[in-house]
């Protein structure tokens, strides 16, 4: 008995670091919609010229590319694959802050 509990313990306690991992993760539909809300907000707010938002258009529309390729290929997402994804977003959201916070001195 003393060693089911101990092996259930065991296991729970292995099993809870994963689930608070995968509660940290950001679906990549949610991180889409959040930096396609962040570009749109830019150019009505005059933070982002056509520009510079049809750019960070186009590498969203690339990255979303590129997750339909990696879930065509694997039937899923592998674990490299979503690393590689969160990178690449991780570097296209700060494109986006910086775009928006930056100043345009230029004519």
């Amino acid at each position: 008995m003393k060693a089911m509990i101990l092996a259930g313990l065991g296991f729970a306690t292995i099993a809870v670091p994963s689930v608070a991992d995968a509660q940290r993760w950001t679906p990549i539909a949610q991180r889409q919609g959040q930096l396609q809300s962040r570009i749109d907000q830019g150019i009505r707010s005059g933070a982002l010229n056509r520009r510079e938002a049809l750019r960070l258009r186009t590498q969203l529309r690339d990255l979303s590319q590129l997750e339909y390729r990696y879930r065509r290929s694997g039937g899923g997402l592998s674990a490299s694959e979503r690393n590689d994804l969160d990178r690449r977003y991780a570097v296209l959201t700060r494109q986006v802050r910086f775009e928006k916070n930056e100043r345009n001195y230029r004519r």
